[in-house]
């Protein structure tokens, strides 16, 4: 039987991401690849008791069918912490959703349509590429340095522009880079937007998750012109498996959002949102955040200390104050494939960098994830520090066959 599939199927493709992290579900592999939390600091033996408890009291409404905006009392909660954080956003102009990535997807498909240019960080996240490439855009890619997207940059990519329709950036902790954008840098591009009437795309996951430095005004804690979609999720401050994140939007715009995610998936399990806030009337949430913060300094510490003792010359890296990434840069000539494939010959594994280039190129960069190293068998320290040093003999290796002429490992 032949199947006749949409044009837009012939140019997606997996993510290399989830491609790696088969590889690396074998215990003996310290993988530095996925973003994934760490799993010790979910909350278990609280979910535990309040589930039952909730289902007990509340059991025929959480396994019921729910409005499409989400659970009232948790859009209130999240609106209510979006407004001590400096953004004045009320519970109308929330809208719950399965994940952040359903969050992209929805946004992207309001505003995307084929031949339209989205701009975005050079690099940018993955998942938000593969959401926006079933729309057939074209992705416009802005230069970025560690204060983060340069506005003069910004400026000239516009000027070349036909069909301008979003901006999309990650403005705390990038993911790949780790990088935070200044204030100035947020204020530009709110200026850059506001004067060319276009819409920005503020995805958020990673700013509570901060060791180091002060908390900064999000974009849309400083929108005063209502340009400012957020994205905003759970998964990094509590668990990731309940599938819960939220649309920041005017209520006008949200209302589109909503009419798609009807279209989509209904709504989010009312189960996980009704959970979640039995967890919150419970619980102080800042005081689970501020454990993860812990782990992810230590781990952060861990990673930069072996990156700087054991990577030979010419090897650049960011340092980052939050997130779960750190972002190397490999000497010129190195392709980071060809690196993967002898560090997977030594059972350590990482995410080369130029996938997060929608236009690609960047062959040797590459990014490393500290934040989910299992302590089954080594301290988390050791861990990091053991992948990183079969990382760095890799690397030597790739470098001294070039040195001496010899044909280097071709990229898998």
């Amino acid at each position: 039987m032949t199947m006749h599939l949409a044009t837009r199927m012939q140019s997606l493709r997996a993510s290399d991401i989830r491609e790696i992290l088969r590889i690396t579900q074998r215990p003996s592999v310290i993988s530095f690849a996925g973003g994934l939390p760490a799993a010790e600091t979910f909350p278990v033996e609280e979910l535990k008791a309040i589930a039952g408890a909730m289902l007990e009291a509340e059991g025929a409404q959480a396994l019921q069918y729910s409005t499409t905006e989400g659970h009232p009392p948790l859009r209130e909660w999240i609106a209510g912490r979006m407004r001590r954080q400096g953004a004045a956003v009320s519970a109308d102009e929330i809208l719950v959703t399965s994940g952040s990535q359903q969050g992209l997807d929805l946004v992207v498909k309001a505003f995307l349509e084929p031949g339209d240019e989205v701009l975005c960080e050079s690099p940018t996240y993955l998942g938000f590429i593969q959401a926006a490439q079933v729309f057939e855009p074209r992705f416009v890619e802005v230069a970025t340095d560690d204060e983060g997207m340069r506005i003069e940059a910004l400026e000239e990519r516009l000027a070349g522009c036909r069909r301008p329709r979003l901006i999309y950036v990650v403005p705390d902790f990038q993911n790949p880079s780790g990088r935070r954008w200044s204030v100035p840098r947020r204020q530009g591009l709110l200026e850059v937007a506001c004067r060319h009437g276009l819409p920005v795309l503020e995805d958020a996951p990673y700013a509570e998750v901060r060791f180091a430095g002060e908390a900064l005004p999000s974009l849309k804690a400083l929108d005063t012109h209502g340009q400012v979609i957020q994205l905003g999720t759970f998964s990094k401050i509590f668990c990731p498996g309940l599938r819960l994140a939220w649309i920041a939007a005017p209520e006008e715009l949200l209302h589109r959002f909503v009419i798609l995610k009807q279209a989509t998936d209904l709504h989010t399990a009312t189960f996980s949102q009704m959970l979640l806030v039995a967890y919150l009337a419970r619980y102080d949430i800042d005081d689970a955040i501020e454990r993860i913060r812990e782990v992810y300094r230590r781990r952060r510490d861990a990673m930069i200390a072996a990156l700087e003792r054991e990577m030979p010359a010419g090897v650049r890296f960011t340092r980052p104050d939050g997130g779960l990434f750190v972002w190397v840069e490999l000497p010129e000539g190195v392709d980071a494939r060809a690196l993967l494939a002898r560090c997977l010959e030594r059972e350590v594994a990482f995410v080369p960098g130029d996938c997060f280039f929608p236009s690609g190129g960047h062959q040797n960069t590459l990014r490393l994830n500290f934040s989910n190293m299992p302590e089954e068998r080594i301290a988390e320290g050791e861990r990091i520090t053991e992948g990183v040093a079969r990382m760095a003999g890799a690397l030597r290796t790739l470098l001294a066959e070039a040195r001496e002429g010899c044909k280097p490992v071709p990229a898998p």
